[in-house]
């Protein structure tokens, strides 16, 4: 058992990457491995609309981690995805990056758990986490929730080691994921596979 975690941050080892380190901590006690993906510096495409990963079964961009993680995200259970709060929304970066990979790889992420974590100076938080469980409610995700909402305050990451609440619900997180992620292999094993999908239906209204 896997989960895969992205640290939206363009900072290595911010305010981010500690409330991430914090969750996987305890996922690995839990008995479940776990992997921090970091977006870094580079700039990362928007998704263009152009279609071609309905084609190819991956972005038609090559020259950055979308397709890397897809095929992480394959072999994985459970994702959690960090950002900052810029301006009261995730970062520009982590929303690029998550656009084109479920564009092209959603059928990696169906029906494996997902959750989202914010880091903020103050506020924004809220209004962030709404935008990244988006993701998850699309793509027939279970959201994993803790104590509190997913987020931790600070400007820096010694002050967000301080925010013992944030720290605590970082810990609780893990803790859900773990358990989520083992009620649905031992439902594999015990005759309640996931639910077969529909085939989809786009409804347009205009003609």
């Amino acid at each position: 058992m896997k989960v895969l975690m992205v640290n939206g941050s363009s900072r290595e080892n911010g305010c981010t990457m500690t409330a991430l380190k914090e969750a996987a901590r305890v996922l690995e006690a839990e008995g479940v491995g776990t992997e921090i993906v970091q977006l870094g510096k580079t700039p990362i495409r928007d998704c263009v609309a152009c279609g071609g990963c309905r084609k190819l079964g991956r972005c038609v961009y090559g020259d950055d981690p979308v397709n890397e993680f897809i095929e992480k995200a394959k072999a994985s259970d459970g994702f959690i995805f960090g950002s900052p709060v810029y301006y009261a929304h995730p970062s520009g970066r982590v929303l690029s990056f998550l656009d084109r990979v479920f564009y092209a790889g959603s059928a990696a992420f169906r029906q494996k758990p997902g959750a989202a974590v914010v880091s903020a100076r103050r506020a924004g938080t809220t209004a962030s986490l709404d935008a990244l469980n988006k993701y998850f409610g699309i793509s027939h995700m279970p959201t994993v929730g803790s104590t509190y909402w997913n987020m931790v305050h600070g400007n820096t990451p010694e002050e967000v080691l301080q925010d013992q609440e944030g720290m605590q619900v970082m810990r609780n997180l893990g803790r859900n994921m773990a358990w989520l992620i083992k009620c649905i292999e031992l439902g594999k094993q015990n005759g309640a596979p996931a639910p077969k999908m529909e085939r989809e239906y786009w409804t347009n209204f205009i003609r």
